[in-house]
């Protein structure tokens, strides 16, 4: 592995969300030493295990119903009314780092709920985001992964289509016209994160330009999943990785030009790491 020319992608690394979670997060433990957050601040485990070592402690839902009289960070995914009525009972102060696309999108949501609408959501079953936007329907919203999931359900005439933030656009309005050609009147709702949509056209062009593509994301990341796959559509020599370590030798040949890039959960520093323990072995 000898002379490898090594590019990291610069529209990769955390969606502005994100970044808003852990300038908050990391702004408090700068002042008081630990914190409490609600689940993983963000679907990558390096990231999680370095904020774990400056005090940050992931509780989860059963662990927050226990806890009074601390601190609780709300990461960028948002979070159900239920979430907030513990914390009321429990004399918890809500740190809220829900992302503004996120809550935007529970207002409508709400909204549509409160006028008595058929909601159905496009999005991930048990997703964090997904759960708050749950929430907002008292949990009788429908919520389904695919058209097929879709279509098994007893359709009203008229439909009020939502999706996750971070669902594909293109996918979104497949399935509203397919609906509509079905002869379904839809209410749709397109509340997808544009930073991350655009990022799948952003890496087409990114990952064309290199011989070999080494994709960094965290393997809970339901992005990563999505725009691995579009490198890998791209450019059939892209790699997943999660850390440094799992880098092998034998993908690269001499003298190829290796694009690094990643998911809205994975840290610029990684991605710098990855880049680091690459160029270190062409040497």
């Amino acid at each position: 592995m000898r002379n490898l020319h090594v590019t990291i992608d610069s529209n990769s690394g955390f969606c502005f969300g994100v970044v808003y979670a852990i300038q908050m997060a990391e702004d408090i433990l700068d002042e008081q030493g630990y914190l409490y957050c609600l689940g993983d601040i963000v679907h990558n485990d390096v990231e999680v295990e370095r904020l774990q070592k400056r005090g940050l402690r992931i509780i989860d839902h059963d662990q927050l119903r226990e806890l009074k009289h601390e601190s609780v960070l709300i990461r960028a995914h948002g979070e159900p009314p239920s979430t907030y009525n513990i914390a009321l009972q429990n004399n918890l102060t809500l740190i809220d780092a829900s992302c503004p696309v996120v809550l935007k999108l529970q207002n409508r949501i709400k909204t549509s709920y409160d006028k008595d609408e058929r909601i159905f959501i496009y999005g991930k079953h048990g997703h964090a985001e997904v759960m708050g936007l749950l929430g907002q329907t008292s949990n009788k919203g429908i919520v389904f992964e695919n058209i097929e999931e879709l279509m098994q359900h007893d359709l009203p005439p008229k439909i009020t289509l939502y999706s996750q933030t971070t669902k594909s656009t293109n996918s979104f309005y497949n399935i509203k016209n397919t609906l509509e050609q079905k002869g379904y009147e839809v209410d749709s709702n397109d509340t997808i994160c544009r930073q991350v949509s655009n990022r799948d056209k952003d890496l087409r062009k990114f990952a064309a330009q290199f011989d070999k593509i080494i994709f960094v994301s965290g393997t809970k990341s339901s992005n990563g999943k999505v725009l691995y796959q579009v490198c890998k559509d791209t450019n059939p020599a892209t790699y997943f990785v999660s850390k440094v370590d799992e880098i092998k030798p034998e993908w690269f040949a001499d003298g190829d030009k290796v694009g690094i890039c990643g998911a809205t959960s994975t840290p610029m520093w990684l991605m710098e790491e990855v880049r680091g323990s690459l160029l270190r072995e062409s040497v």
